[in-house]
């Protein structure tokens, strides 16, 4: 049975490739994380999260489940420069799944739904897993540039990220943020206003609402759709405009009604009976409701024959009727009311916008349309038809492709640091007799902490750094940013192990005195500290979280703490405040690190102490260095030009920590600290 439906539909037109789900599972995956979990969420309807612990693990199980079943069924048929375009929330794992099996897929993720503020989106247990599934995808599109915004500052938020003019860094590459208004299709709705049924209907609902003004909606039965609003706002314009009492009809088509809204539901009928027995007759109701799905035919019909459409969702991502109505009132000129809250609005300017829950906003909005003037409306109108004619699906979908094409291409232009090897590095290592290995510490010997002071190393980092010095054949440095003080308290007693401090400004070789230190920056003239204190004073004192630290030859300005959004904006400040007033007239560079700013004297980097390490072992034939920042960049750098008879190209290994995508000058790549301790022991264990 399966595999007849699978040849099927692969033989039709449009080459679709079915996906096999559970019933069970599936209903768990759509009723219960979908629509029970991040529905609400991403409409702002917390009070609607009302899952028990039990639900909600087997509820996320099947999501999991059901994305990697499509996963699965796109990597199975995956073709290289293949494009890969995801829609919406039920799918938000894909581009991670994918990822994984295919490093170089081309993916687009396209959300469908709004996208809430990170207050909303961090009452999620599953937040990290959600955002990491999506920051796999190369671009990820969204309605409006408010969602984009939201997602942007939540991923800042929740994971610690930085985002940059065109998106999210995640590890040294940028995800791409952008957005794209969706459009309908125009040519579709121009045949449905030529049919035949179309006409019939046309001239039946002509004839019924003769001698009325028609205000036409159409929303799911939800609380999103802002349904009771509407009706609220009926009952304030008839009320505040007595005048238009037996003259205007609400057409409200909603969907059928559900268990899961049964008290929004008759809140609704007993508010349209209220409108009805107070503002109605035997004759005639001011409100028409039709709790069920109407044809084709009829609901461009009645598009054509309203007055006004009104649209009162309080969250919505996109609502295809808006731009339906403008298509259909090229005759008359029917006004769009258009709730602020929606995804349209941002597109359809020209409308007349409105705050749902102010409901006698509203009631003006719909007295100022129905006595509109023509010439106004028509021009209005103009406005509006053009733009969602342009603006169709086709061009939002050709824009994301585009896009996105351009992205992978820049994507492309830089190649890919491979994984790190073991064997090779291993085998490398075993036929070397002199060795020079150098590590970075914050970011790879250890994990990236908000409080620097707590990224002490882990027992097994120094049992494997032990393993490594014990060779007599070993010459091993930490390479840190980090001062001597803590330094020496941490890893000072490890035998045989050489420490830098200060990115280059102070060195301590293998067994020397805990308080014999080089310094490197002993002929730099310091009295610039005083202006970058004064500096960094002021920026801490405005930023909540923030503070200095001081080392002997530098000062660093730490924001890990503060709000992630404003400690970027403020971190920009000070570095344009330091460039300006400080590094254009002193001797002294800017270094600009993960969540800090580092002012130090200039000529004096890690790449500095490994040339001078390499000097004083020139017949070193294996180099290892590792690091995850800018300032390791240096190193690698100082290395790569390297070339001997003793020290030959596949016997260099530098590393970097960090996306295969990452800008850096290493040859390889692992992803965290983890897998450069798992090294030490690997090497140590030779």
């Amino acid at each position: 049975m399966k595999e007849s439906v699978k040849t099927a539909l692969l033989n039709d037109k449009n080459k679709q490739i079915p996906v096999f789900i559970d019933p069970v599972e599936a209903s768990s995956h759509y009723e219960g994380y979908c629509k029970s979990e991040l529905w609400p969420m991403f409409h702002y309807l917390l009070e609607d999260l009302k899952v028990d612990m039990k639900t909600q693990e087997q509820n996320w199980n099947a999501y999991v489940s059901v994305n990697q079943a499509y996963a699965d069924a796109l990597i199975g048929i995956y073709q290289k420069n293949d494009f890969v375009w995801i829609h919406d929330y039920h799918l938000m794992l894909v581009p991670e799944m994918i990822r994984k099996a295919v490093p170089h897929a081309k993916i687009g993720f396209f959300l469908h739904a709004p996208f809430p503020s990170s207050e909303i989106f961090r009452c999620l247990p599953k937040r990290k897993e959600i955002l990491n599934g999506l920051l796999s995808a190369n671009q990820i599109g969204f309605q409006t540039y408010a969602y984009a915004r939201h997602f942007m500052s939540t991923c800042c938020r929740v994971l610690g990220l930085e985002q940059n003019s065109e998106g999210i860094d995640v590890h040294g590459s940028t995800v791409y943020v952008n957005t794209f208004p969706i459009g309908v299709a125009v040519e579709l709705s121009d045949q449905y206003i030529k049919s035949e049924g179309y006409k019939c209907k046309l001239q039946a609902l002509r004839q019924q609402y003769a001698g009325k003004k028609v205000i036409f909606g159409r929303d799911k039965l939800e609380h999103a759709t802002g349904v009771l609003q509407k009706f609220h706002t009926i009952e304030k314009f008839f009320t505040k405009y007595p005048e238009w009492k037996d003259k205007v009809v609400l057409v409200q088509v909603t969907s059928s009604p559900s268990a899961h809204f049964t008290s929004l539901e008759n809140k609704i009928a007993e508010l349209v009976a209220k409108i009805n027995s107070t503002y109605g007759s035997l004759e005639f109701s001011p409100i028409n409701l039709f709790q069920h799905s109407i044809d084709r035919d009829e609901y461009y019909a009645l598009l054509t024959i309203a007055d006004v459409a009104l649209v009162t969702s309080v969250r919505d991502g996109m609502n295809t009727t808006s731009h339906e109505y403008v298509y259909c009132q090229t005759e008359t000129h029917g006004s769009l009311i258009l709730s602020e809250f929606t995804g349209t609005a941002g597109a359809l300017k020209e409308a007349i916008l409105v705050n749902p829950f102010d409901f006698e906003g509203v009631a003006d909005s719909i007295n100022r349309a129905l006595t509109m003037s023509k010439e106004e409306k028509k021009e209005i109108h103009s406005q509006l038809y053009d733009y969602v004619t342009k603006h169709d699906c086709k061009f939002w979908a050709n824009s994301f492709l585009k896009t996105m094409a351009e992205h992978c291409a820049i994507s492309e232009g830089s190649i890919p640091t491979p994984y790190l090897k073991s064997e090779l590095m291993k085998s490398a290592y075993q036929s070397s007799k002199k060795r020079l290995l150098l590590f970075d510490y914050d970011g790879t010997l250890t994990e990236i902490r908000n409080i620097p002071a707590q990224a002490t190393p882990s027992q097994r980092m120094l049992d494997g750094m032990k393993k490594l010095t014990e060779n007599p054949n070993n010459k091993v440095w930490i390479i840190s940013g980090r001062d001597q003080k803590f330094l020496t308290e941490w890893v000072g007693d490890v035998p045989n192990l050489g420490l830098s401090a200060e990115h280059g400004c102070f060195m301590r070789h293998p067994n020397s005195p805990p308080d014999e230190w080089i310094n490197l920056a002993e002929e730099s003239n310091l009295d610039w500290k005083k202006d970058v204190v004064n500096v960094f004073t002021y920026f801490t004192e405005r930023t909540p979280g923030s503070f200095i630290e001081h080392k002997r030859a530098s000062l660093t300005w730490h924001y890990r703490m503060s709000d992630p959004d404003y400690g970027s904006f403020q971190a920009k400040e000070c570095q344009t405040h330091l460039e300006n007033a400080v590094v254009s007239k002193l001797p002294v560079e800017i270094l600009i690190g993960k969540k800090n700013i580092e002012v130090r004297p200039l000529f004096i980097n890690k790449g500095e102490i490994v040339k001078k390490l390499l000097e004083e072992n020139p017949d070193c034939d294996f180099v290892y260095c590792a690091g995850d920042d800018k300032t390791d960049e240096d190193m690698f750098r100082a290395i790569k030009p390297l070339s001997s008879d003793k020290l030959q190209e596949d016997h260099k290994f530098t590393v970097t920590i960090g996306s295969a995508n990452k800008k850096t000058s290493a040859k390889w790549h692992v992803n965290s600290p983890q897998d450069i301790i798992d090294s030490l022991h690997l090497l140590g264990d030779i």
